[in-house]
């Protein structure tokens, strides 16, 4: 464990998000002194009065004084460290980068390692490019200041300046801004997987609630087309869950209940997520390709059966394989598949064996993750029981495997907790990328989601703020209270 001790409610979330960056395996737990107010703590932090911090030998203070911080360090078997540097707090963007800057140089210090996104910790490093780039920065401008800024390696930030120029291109066809984008989720899977958090309960036990369920979710669609009916909703994202664990007939009735309300083949572009081979047959794909379905997924995450086993699948390399040419037969052209680099007891040697894999069935899109270890999940429970965790050269052999099948990287997110500070990046073939993710990525209109679980994003098009709508998580919550939850986005909607 790392304790950390502030004087003032100012910046903990970057402190605890940088520090996590560098221990992705520690909790960090953040204590107040008497002279912090109460009511300002980050809920987003784990926090707790001074009064009743517990011993740790990983220890940090940060003193808030009038012109300056002062940083002290002390880790488990390391010399003790500290710094103090002047700030201006009227300048709350350049104090918290000049925190964010001497923290970081301080951990380079005593671990001796560095960070290939340097003191970048949010899920969106490419909006600082893409803002940029809109100032009419140019390239080498943009470049000198992320380094400068924020410490970023050569690598990171050539790569987030690629994306941030291909997506710009892309959304330069699209009028966004007066359009909105739909997810649906669909709360069902096979089974869960170990590193998953996201809200799912499996199809088998909770099937007797499926029709239940959807005439909700179809309550929910009802509003929103009302709502939005003046703007044009151009992506939709069905996902979950697996949606395509649903049988053949509640598949095809949800797609054709969708159809009612909004017309598919008048949207830009359409992904299910059909992601677990076990969830798919012909007659299902077939059903996808007759609604207009643009875009699905059949995510392998690994091609090695060891792998599969462990992370809870109930399938085979070689069912990835079969559903796959199920697929091109059924007619879908616009392919993507996930996989995930660190998995548990993976290193390179498997890795390898999954994009050569990857590689033969030459999809449209491939999406590279970092294992990211969520607090929720059952790989955070069983941490100390696995081997894992991507390095930068499973993430770059990836990237070079993608550029090999003809793809070039087109979005780019990160996730809490991933070990090495890593990234997740998007991968596609020319005129294969998903409009969706970019949208939803850099938050450039609505994106509304319906079902449990989710969360719905109102964007600010004037001083590009969002406010976010979540969804109860619980299916049956969500079943029995949906007039609730349709009423809480009609307050903050219309």
């Amino acid at each position: 464990m790392i304790t950390v001790n502030l004087n003032r409610t100012e910046f903990e979330y970057d402190i605890h998000s940088l520090l996590k960056a560098f221990f992705p395996k520690e909790d960090v737990e953040i204590y107040y002194t008497k002279e912090a107010h109460a009511e300002e703590k980050n809920v987003a932090c784990t926090n707790h009065s001074a009064e009743n911090e517990t011993e740790s030998a990983s220890h940090f203070s940060i003193t808030y004084e009038d012109k300056q911080i002062s940083i002290t360090c002390t880790l488990e078997n390391k010399k003790p460290a500290e710094c103090t540097f002047a700030v201006d707090f009227a300048d709350r963007a350049e104090t918290k980068n000049a925190l964010k800057e001497n923290l970081y140089h301080l951990l380079e210090e005593v671990t001796g390692q560095s960070l290939p996104w340097g003191t970048l910790t949010g899920i969106r490093p490419t909006k600082i490019p893409m803002q940029l780039l809109d100032e009419g920065k140019t390239k080498e401008e943009v470049a000198s200041y992320m380094k400068k800024t924020y410490l970023a390696s050569d690598e990171k930030v050539d790569l987030s300046i690629a994306i941030a120029e291909r997506e710009r291109a892309l959304l330069s066809q699209l009028d966004y801004k007066n359009g909105y984008s739909l997810y649906i989720g669909i709360p069902f899977c096979p089974s869960t997987c170990l590193y998953c958090s996201f809200t799912s309960y499996s199809i088998d036990q909770y099937e007797n609630i499926v029709q239940d369920y959807l005439d909700a979710l179809f309550k929910e669609l009802d509003f929103v087309k009302q709502a939005y009916a003046y703007k044009e909703l151009q992506t939709m994202y069905i996902g979950g869950g697996t949606p395509t664990s649903l049988n053949e007939q509640d598949l095809e009735y949800l797609l054709c209940e969708i159809n009612k309300r909004f017309p598919l083949s008048k949207i830009k572009e359409i992904t299910v997520e059909a992601g677990r081979p076990d969830s798919l047959n012909l007659e299902k794909l077939k059903i996808l390709k007759k609604y207009g379905v643009t875009r699905i997924s059949i995510n392998p995450q690994s091609m090695n059966d060891k792998t599969l086993k462990i992370i809870g699948r109930n399938h085979f390399a070689q069912d990835i394989k079969e559903k796959f040419n199920l697929a091109r037969q059924a007619g879908i052209d616009n392919i993507n598949m996930d996989m995930i680099c660190g998995l548990p007891e993976e290193g390179m040697e498997e890795l390898s064996y999954t994009l050569d894999e990857i590689k033969k069935l030459d999809p449209e899109s491939l999406t590279v993750h970092a294992l990211a270890v969520k607090r929720s999940s059952r790989l955070n429970r069983m941490k100390d029981t696995y081997h894992f965790g991507a390095t930068e050269e499973m993430v770059s052999y990836a990237a070079r495997c993608a550029r090999d099948m003809q793809m070039e990287p087109y979005y780019l997110y990160r996730q809490k907790n991933i070990p090495g500070n890593l990234e997740n990046v998007g991968f596609s073939k020319k005129g294969k990328e998903c409009l969706y993710n970019i949208l939803i990525m850099e938050e450039l209109h609505d994106i509304i989601a319906v079902g449990a679980g989710t969360s719905s994003k109102i964007v600010h098009q004037e001083d590009h703020q969002v406010d976010r709508i979540e969804n109860l998580k619980d299916i049956k919550q969500y079943i029995t209270r949906i007039d609730e939850i349709i009423h809480r986005k009609e307050l903050k909607m219309i």
